[in-house]
């Protein structure tokens, strides 16, 4: 096809004739790039790179902000953390009627575990093992967030982390590379479709490039520093799923890598993710990042906005360091105006890769936001999510389900809180509709006794739980002794059968910049449990957690503890569905969970010393190990209970030999021996057993979740290559070794059966 154009150059006019190229292929997106470019002014270009936060803007008056004049000058990119279909659609008529090359805004927003309908947080919605539900969730927040003016979405999330005292474990898929890699890749299929330029797709945002979850001391923000040999095999794997899946865009982390602010390091940003991964979306800052950097001791704002840019930087979230920094660096010689023009062409040809060159309000439709949000339907997918992600830690004596004929008494902070269900990360929620624990328990048991009493606060220190109950959280605290609130819920015990406690974290106990160094229960609570278990009645632990915490007491004292994470919107009625036995739990630990503080870090993929402690034993002088508890987790990686059982048998390998590229099958029967439905995940593990260097005791290398009536079998199993051999050596070569290989399969990384293979090329 082609096109004839008329072209004005001074007093000339000059017909071309132009081979139009297919809508949205790569040759018609470069040409109309190149076009667009080839008008703007390198302020216009600086200005593309610009992400300021949108600030208190009110529909109808947004022509009348602060915002307003930088967007009409052309030096603005985009804006984040606006929310509502009418104000981002004022905005965006700003930037394509009144500035002067009407180039639209991206529209971003931390949509992290949902949009309005809120599913659990991430390291919850990691533990159902179920991949086809986590990338659901995703497609739900991504119609939603579209369907509200957002066009980008600063998720996933997906940095490895094996500290719990870092708040953002919370926010991640917890400790391991392979099962951080699959939900990555979910994630961005979720956000991103087949087609970024339908208006229920949302362009996402892999974070935090790299390393972020291995902070110092789990303090937020923190140094972080590993050999590189570590950051290929253990760090780096799911940020590199993201990217192969398509993810359009990448967010530079907070700390420093090898002595340089990750923001500034070329070395990650330019080598690694672009030349080694070949990622050709933009990677913007996060917020003041650029600016963060004059802190970490590496120069003056200039100096840092110039190193930031040369680096790979595109996009400067907040700071403006780029725009009000980067042409005097030009003029000096310190940046090139090529880096600005890469910078500014990925950051457009993201916004035609999202349609908005084609219709620049596409995500502005009110009839949309009108019915789209917060249905009746996603609510009930956000309920099946999250009892699917709930984890069974202990059930002794089966007390769980329980019987609707019981009296149930519900008791703690947590318990009929509704802001604190939905967990951290819950910008657009509204967090008052959430279905408290109260609430779900009396609408899934509308026929059964349930009684209430509060029983305590969330701590007794107030300025604590004022920090814990940031962002509209409210802990609703009450103004009486501790004694008191305690005393209440023993005398009301005394009608109950059972007792049912909610107690654990509040939501904003764990996120970002909720670094905590006890991880146990907030003491206030652990005076209420004490007390009622004095009454000799049988009490169930609800427990809230944004991360893996110390409950070794509780473990050893109460008989039932269902860790339910923050659920969602539909907190109360998937806690009930479980509570009642309507679901059976078939959630499974993505993160080891210590027998206290001091075994931190703690991960089951470790490496063996050259003094290993022997199996079974507690304690040997001169071996690894500790004077006072085991080397063992409280609850291993991959564990949860079930209330059936599942039996493990007839492990198999197709071959006990193979070679070059072929493929082995490896095999394991499980049966449901127990009396009820259940589903179980069945988890594959390989171990490299000599190796160049030393490698892992266990490495994750797949798993199925399948579901099994009481005394069916099913044979799951798994196909061997060596793609899944492979590591990166000493000088960072990807490849296998010959050698043997142990192969585990089994519930957890705990309880496992092992066969043992040859493999040489």
């Amino acid at each position: 096809m082609k096109k004839i154009v008329l072209l004005a150059i001074g007093s000339s006019i000059f017909l071309l004739t132009i081979a139009q190229q297919p809508a949205g292929s790569p040759a018609a997106m470069k040409s109309f790039i190149d076009n667009l470019m080839s008008k703007m002014t390198l302020e216009e270009k600086l200005g593309q790179l610009n992400l300021p936060a949108a600030g208190d803007i009110t529909t109808g008056q947004a022509a009348n902000t602060n915002i307003a004049k930088k967007i009409r000058d052309g030096q603005v990119g985009g804006l984040f953390n606006i929310k509502g279909v009418e104000k981002i659609r004022d905005v965006q008529r700003i930037a394509v009627e009144q500035s002067r090359l009407k180039i639209p805004l991206l529209f971003g927003m931390d949509v992290i575990h949902g949009y309005r309908t809120i599913f659990p947080i991430p390291l919850g919605l990691s533990a159902s093992w179920d991949i086809q539900a986590i990338e659901r969730s995703a497609q739900i927040a991504a119609a939603e967030a579209s369907a509200d003016g957002i066009s980008w979405t600063f998720s996933p999330m997906v940095d490895i982390s094996r500290d719990p005292r870092w708040g953002r474990v919370a926010e991640g898929a917890g400790e391991d590379p392979y099962l951080g890699g699959e939900v990555a890749k979910a994630m961005v299929r979720g956000y991103q479709g087949s087609n970024l330029a339908k208006d229920n797709t949302i362009m996402a945002c892999v974070k935090h490039f790299a390393l972020y979850g291995a902070s110092e001391a789990g303090r937020d923000y923190n140094t972080t520093d590993m050999s590189r040999q570590r950051m290929f095999n253990e760090y780096f794997l799911p940020y590199k799923a993201a990217v192969d899946a398509g993810a359009g865009s990448v967010m530079a982390s907070f700390n420093e890598v090898d002595g340089v602010p990750a923001t500034a390091n070329k070395w990650l940003m330019t080598e690694v993710l672009r030349r080694q991964w070949g990622f050709n979306g933009f990677v913007v800052s996060d917020y003041t990042g650029i600016a963060e950097m004059v802190e970490h001791g590496i120069g003056d704002t200039a100096t840092v906005a110039a190193r930031a840019l040369n680096a790979g930087i595109d996009m400067d979230m907040v700071s403006d360091a780029l725009l009000n920094t980067i042409a005097a660096s030009i003029k000096k010689g310190i940046v090139n105006t090529a880096q600005v023009d890469a910078a500014c062409r990925r950051i457009l040809e993201a916004k035609y890769k999202l349609g908005l060159f084609d219709d620049p309000y596409r995500y502005c439709n009110p009839a949309r936001a009108a019915k789209e949000i917060y249905t009746q339907a996603h609510r009930n997918e956000a309920r099946t999510i999250a009892a699917e992600s709930m984890v069974l830690l202990k059930n002794d004596g089966n007390i769980l389900p329980l019987k609707k004929t019981s009296k149930i008494l519900l008791v703690g902070p947590l318990a009929d809180n509704a802001q604190n269900m939905p967990g951290t990360w819950t910008v657009a929620a509204e967090h008052a509709q959430a279905i408290p624990v109260l609430s779900g328990m009396q609408m899934t048991a509308p026929n059964t006794n349930i009684s209430f009493a509060r029983g305590s606060n969330l701590s007794e220190d107030a300025k604590f739980e004022e920090r814990a109950g940031m962002f509209g959280k409210s802990l609703n605290r009450i103004d009486m002794p501790a004694g008191d609130l305690i005393a209440d819920a023993v005398r009301a015990a005394a009608d109950a059968d059972i007792i049912v406690a909610a107690v654990g974290e509040s939501a904003e106990m764990s996120g970002e910049s909720s670094s905590r160094t006890n991880i146990q229960i907030p003491q206030a609570q652990k005076d209420l449990l004490q007390a009622l278990k004095k009454t000799g009645k049988p009490i169930v632990i609800v427990l809230f957690a944004g991360r893996p915490m110390d409950i070794s007491q509780e473990a050893k004292d109460f008989p039932a503890i269902i860790n339910v994470w923050f659920p969602g919107s539909e907190a109360g009625m998937a806690i009930g569905d479980v509570l009642f036995g309507a679901v059976n739990p078939s959630g499974k630990l993505t993160a080891t969970w210590p027998q206290n503080i001091g075994q931190i870090p703690l991960f089951y993929n470790h490496k063996n010393t050259g003094r290993p402690l022997p199996e079974g034993q507690w304690f040997q002088k001169f071996k690894t190990n500790y004077l006072d508890v085991t080397n063992e987790p409280l609850y291993p990686f991959g564990y949860g209970l079930s209330y059936t059982s599942f039996t493990y048998s007839n492990m198999k390998l197709s071959s006990t030999n193979m070679q070059g590229n072929g493929t082995l099958t490896a095999s394991i029967t499980v049966t449901n021996s127990g009396k009820v439905a259940g589903k179980e995940v069945v988890q594959l593990y390989l171990r490299d057993v000599v190796g160049s260097t030393t490698r892992p005791l266990q490495e994750l290398k797949g798993f199925e979740k399948i579901s099994l009536q009481p005394g069916e079998s099913k044979t799951v199993s798994f196909n061997i290559t060596p793609e899944q051999l492979k590591f990166y050596n000493y000088d960072l070569m990807y490849d296998w070794e010959p050698g043997e290989f142990d192969i585990m399969i089994g519930g957890s990384s705990a309880k496992v059966q092992k066969l043992r293979m040859q493999w040489s090329k």
